[in-house]
Formats: structure tokens, C-alpha cells, sequence
């Protein structure tokens, strides 16, 4: 469900100004922010949570193109043109958004130099992982590329050595991503655990530890 949140953005001079006085959007988890053939005619600024962006084809196949965590923009598309929303949107934690118009981010793009600079920023550096993910399509086994979607998925490298994932990022989210079946997912979980790489929490929680980042190292 989505609900407006009492207090205002705020707090950071950037929140204030995408913002425009409006209260953040609170999104409890499995909300659908939007849906794949709605219009795009905003971008959403993600505070904090997790959320997953998934294509549905005309077969009814799901395919997972990116879970997005907290500083991250989503919905860009209608900046350059796009008239639909060529995902869906959907909340797997509950999130803190902030709802930004298109007229409004257009002109805060050209008139404000912090807001331009963070959000290209963000664009290049999306860029640079999807191209990382495309490379690991072709030259990874899946066994790696599982381990670099636990990493990013954990913020590994941000704060600490050790992360928590949310726990609604499950074994089928994570064979959506890599296009692989759940049970090898299931395989590659366990041996992970295993290793100490990986461990469940008391509340369904994922932790990951950064010995995982080992197994992405050695050739």
C-alpha cells in the first residue's frame, strides 16, 4: 500500500529540492509502485528500502532487470521521451519514496547544478553495472554471478564487511536475474553456506560476508 508520510522531506538540501514541499511516499513491501504499459510521467527517488524492476512478456514470463536500493533513481525513462512505463515497479521492502514530476525534474535539471551532477552521476554509474552484468553473461559461470548480485544487493564495500539483505529478495528473484532455475539458486545458496559466505538470520534475514567476494577473484 501506498500512503503520504507526515513529515516532510527534508533534512538534505537535495530531498528539499526534488521534494517541492510534498511529503514523502511511504511503500509498504509488495506495493506495486507502477506497472509495466502505465504512463511515465514521473521519476521516483528511492530514500530507502529495496525495489524490484521486472518485465512481464506477451508469453507471461517474468525476467527481474535490477533491484534498486536506498540514493537510487527509478523511472527515468520519461526524461527522454519514453510515454510508458516499460517495467513494473514493486516494492520487496517497505520504501520511503519521493515522487518527482517530470516538468519539475526537467527544470531542476537545468537549473540546478547539485541535482544535474547527482543524477548523472547515478545514470553512469547504473551504465556501468549493467554493462559489468552483460559481461558477466557472457565470460561468468553462475555460480560468480549469483555471488555479485548477493554483493550489490548487500552494499558490500559502503559501511561494513558484513550486510544484510532484506528478506523478501528470495531464491526466485535471484533466478529471475541471472536467468537460471531456482534449484540452482538453491545450490549455490547452500554451498555458500557452506563456506561461511552466507548466513540466514533469525527473521528470514540474509547476511552476506565479504570472504564472498573471493569466490569473484579467483579464476
Amino acid at each position: 500500500m501506498l500512503h503520504k508520510k507526515d513529515q516532510r522531506v527534508g533534512g538534505e538540501p537535495f530531498l528539499a529540492k526534488i521534494s517541492n514541499g510534498k511529503p514523502a511516499i511511504e511503500c509498504d513491501a509488495n506495493c506495486r509502485v507502477f506497472s509495466q504499459g502505465d504512463p511515465a510521467e514521473s521519476v521516483y527517488y528511492l530514500r530507502g528500502g529495496k525495489v524490484k524492476l521486472a518485465v512481464t512478456s506477451n508469453q507471461g514470463r517474468e525476467a527481474v532487470v535490477a533491484i534498486l536500493g536506498d540514493g537510487e533513481f527509478f523511472g527515468e525513462g520519461c526524461l527522454a521521451g519514453q510515454l510508458l512505463r516499460p517495467a513494473t515497479a514493486t516494492a520487496i521492502a517497505d520504501c520511503t519514496l519521493v515522487r518527482i514530476e517530470k516538468p519539475l525534474m526537467m527544470r531542476l535539471l537545468h537549473e540546478q547544478h547539485d541535482v544535474s551532477e547527482m543524477f548523472v552521476t547515478h545514470l553512469l554509474s547504473r551504465s556501468i553495472r549493467y554493462e559489468a552484468d552483460l559481461v558477466d553473461q557472457f565470460f561468468d559461470s553462475k555460480e560468480k554471478r549469483l555471488a555479485r548480485i548477493l554483493l550489490l544487493l548487500a552494499q558490500f564495500g559502503k559501511e561494513s564487511k558484513a550486510e544484510t539483505v532484506v528478506p523478501r529478495v528470495n531464491q526466485k528473484n535471484l533466478a529471475q536475474m541471472l536467468g537460471i532455475r531456482r534449484l540452482q539458486v538453491s545450490h549455490f545458496m547452500n554451498k555458500f553456506k557452506k563456506l561461511g559466505f552466507i548466513d540466514y538470520s533469525g527473521n528470514g534475514g540474509l547476511t552476506v560476508q565479504s570472504g564472498l567476494l573471493s569466490l569473484i577473484l579467483h579464476d
